[in-house]
């Protein structure tokens, strides 16, 4: 309880038991609370209305178009046959509503999962041929889902915020062209020559030594991605040029993939009509009908010990294709996504997905971007697309046989077009941060070079490392002061660094003190990492700009260490002209400090020592900013902020009393009065250190007359 007269303030510290009660407060509602959060749903589900109605259905039906030949096509990705595809696409659009907290997005398969699905599933069946190839995915589908799915139900989405943009960029592109360039031998009909299961390089440097097996295949690709392109040019132009019919063109544009499949799955059938067990160009092949390989996830002891080193990486790459879109939307569309929630929904996805037969599904851009401006109103649009998804398993497989590869494969390439960074972007970053520019191209060219999960690896490290150095080398400010004058010719004082790293004025020369006060800006959290970085700062400028308190710090040779640099006689190096103070008191601005920990606090208290033996008095430490009672609280345990001088220079304000309104105003104190060395600001911490200075000289005069 606060203690407070109209001269007397006393600010009580936080206990242990205070900050428990807040945060259990009410258990039994927050474990409610809790178990709600999990069916986001229920809090909208019974406001639904035609009018959402209409435009989840124009929604999903439009992405159910367009998630049908992706699916099969990305499932050809993941080395699975079509059909996977189509189970991860409907089981990601069923799931997903009842979980998620965002309308717009749309799960599902993905460029970027599927490749590096691909790669694990290569992987473990060169050495073990004895699982089948969808055995794996569902597995890794199920592990990887219940691995993000805990880390949701615990709270732990703050993790995701570790790893940034250019990390996230870099893995992006380098994923794109790993992707791009393994679809175009088979767009070309060369991939037969060649294995398109290794580096980027090596896939480049093969497809061109084989190039003249390219066949008539080519032909259906090349088209097929020249019209695809073409379709998108005319449609982005006929927007601005009509902007009328803009709802139109949009849906032509939006589904110019579906088209291209269309014309050449014609195309492919003209073709191939006569002999289609001995076709002419590549087909998909026979579909089956149904949910055919629905079943208990099989995972033995064998298959769990090879997928365990995959799992990081997968996790990774479902977890922040997702979030980055989810959030990415929820800003262009005004509403907020909840990052837990989010893990809990995709790892329910991808948990349920595994009994379908299905393998990792996550959060789709294009389809996502589509969605959004199709109108969609709520994610129970995704339950439109479930339904074309369950026609097309159902109905359309016949149809899907004389679907060409190599048109298949163009559009791949095309939708991962729109995945590698571009000039403008990689231009920000450089103008940003040249490091984070390099941490990009690092990336990219691993993954290049050597596989996806090693460039995701490489950029997450890479940035981590620049991320620690930042913590653990961060510049703390040394200020001096000015004198502002304003319009009206008001003076009033200020404190920039001296050094001008904040953008100020090179020509204005702020003051330092020659009183032995040394003013220090720290601006991070006071923490374990930084703490030894900011007080050998600390310690240099106080030995560069004040003198020792007495001649030697050693009275004999023997109580010298055996490193320090002086001669046998370090007396007579003693500068008896030395112009500089000696030091009085230190200024500590903790305005952007938030926390502190025990080994920081520690080094505070021994750099205390340290400096009252090189001042050969007591040093005052005064604190600026203080704004979390902890670090209040810590400080005072270690002997910090008060003072045994006469308590001055507490600033005060002017309040009316309560229910007195006739009377003059009351001067009262903003501080609490106990803690003298904790200061509103800096202009008050230098006075009060140059009133402190004052009364310590008036004494030593006093003490050396009585002499």
């Amino acid at each position: 309880m606060n203690v407070m007269s109209d001269n007397i303030y006393h600010e009580p510290l936080p206990k242990v038991k205070d900050w428990i009660t807040n945060k259990i407060n009410n258990p039994k509602k927050q474990m409610k609370n809790y178990f709600l959060s999990f069916f986001p749903f229920l809090t909208w589900i019974y406001r639904y209305n035609f009018v959402w109605f209409t435009n989840d259905i124009i929604a999903g039906l439009t992405i159910g178009a367009i998630v049908i030949p992706q699916g099969m096509a990305y499932a050809g990705l993941a080395k699975l046959a079509p059909q996977f595809g189509l189970y991860s696409s409907f089981v990601g659009v069923m799931i997903y509503w009842l979980f998620g907290t965002s309308k717009d997005i749309t799960i599902g398969p993905v460029a970027v999962m599927s490749i590096l699905t691909g790669s694990i599933i290569d992987d473990i069946n060169k050495t073990h041929p004895e699982y089948q190839l969808h055995v794996i995915a569902s597995a890794l589908a199920l592990l990887v889902g219940c691995i993000v799915c805990a880390f949701g139900i615990f709270r732990l989405g703050f993790i995701v915020n570790f790893i940034p943009l250019p990390a996230l960029s870099a893995f992006t592109t380098g994923s794109a062209l790993n992707i791009a360039m393994g679809q175009i031998p088979t767009m070309m009909g060369n991939n037969k020559s060649f294995s398109t299961q290794q580096s980027t390089f090596l896939i480049f440097i093969n497809f061109w030594k084989n190039i003249k097996y390219c066949d008539l295949n080519a032909a259906l690709g090349l088209s097929a991605l020249v019209l695809v392109y073409s379709i998108r040019f005319f449609c982005t132009y006929a927007i601005r040029r009509y902007p009328r019919y803009e709802k139109i063109f949009f849906f032509i544009n939006t589904l110019r993939s579906v088209f291209v499949i269309l014309i050449y799955l014609f195309c492919s059938w003209l073709i191939n009509r006569n002999n289609p067990s001995q076709p002419r160009t590549s087909l998909l092949g026979t579909i089956p009908r149904g949910f055919q390989n629905m079943a208990v996830p099989y995972l033995d002891q064998k298959l769990f010990l090879q997928l365990i080193k995959y799992l990081p990486s997968a996790a990774i790459v479902l977890v922040i294709e997702h979030i980055a879109i989810a959030k990415s939307f929820g800003r262009i569309n005004n509403y907020v996504i909840n990052p837990n929630q989010e893990l809990i929904a995709i790892g329910m996805t991808n948990i349920f997905g595994s009994f379908f037969g299905a393998y990792p599904a996550t959060g789709s851009f294009s389809r996502t971007a589509i969605k959004s401006k199709a109108g969609v109103r709520t994610p129970l649009g995704d339950v439109m697309t479930g339904i074309m998804i369950i026609l097309a398993i159902y109905v359309l497989t016949p149809v899907f046989f004389w679907i060409s590869k190599a048109s298949l494969s163009a559009v791949i390439v095309h939708a991962v077009g729109d995945l590698i960074v571009g000039p403008n972007t990689l231009k920000r970053f450089w103008q940003i941060n040249p490091f984070e520019f390099f941490i990009f191209c690092i990336s990219v060219i691993v993954t290049i070079f050597s596989s996806i999960e090693y460039g995701i690896y490489v950029g997450i490290l890479m940035s981590l490392i620049l991320l620690l150095y930042r913590i653990a080398k961060p510049q703390g400010q040394f200020l001096g002061q000015i004198q502002l004058i304003s319009e009206n010719s008001m003076k009033r004082n200020v404190f920039i660094p001296v050094n001008h790293s904040d953008g100020t004025n090179p020509i204005i020369n702020p003051v330092l003190s020659n009183d032995g006060i040394i003013i220090f800006r720290i601006h991070d959290d006071f923490l374990y990492p930084n703490a030894a970085n900011y007080m050998e700062q600390l310690v240099k400028q106080v030995f560069k700009k004040t003198k020792s308190g007495k001649s030697s710090h050693y009275n004999s040779l023997s109580e010298q260490p055996w490193n320090l640099i002086t001669s046998r006689h370090p007396e007579k190096e003693y500068q008896l002209n030395d112009t500089r103070p000696q030091l009085h008191a230190i200024i500590l601005d903790f305005t952007g400090v938030s926390h502190i920990d025990v080994t920081a606090l520690q080094n505070l208290v021994d750099i205390r020592r340290q400096l009252d033996n090189y001042a050969n008095s007591k040093v005052n430490w005064h604190f600026v900013g203080l704004s979390n009672p902890w670090i209040k609280r810590a400080l005072l345990s270690r002997g910090f902020g008060s003072s045994d001088s006469t308590k001055t220079n507490i600033s005060m304000v002017n309040i009316q009393r309560e229910n007195d309104l006739t009377s003059n105003p009351v001067p009262v104190p903003i501080l609490d009065i106990d803690r003298p060395l904790f200061h509103i600001d800096i202009e008050e911490a230098y006075r009060a250190a140059i009133t402190s200075l004052s009364t310590h000289q008036n004494s030593d005069n006093s003490v050396m007359t009585v002499f």
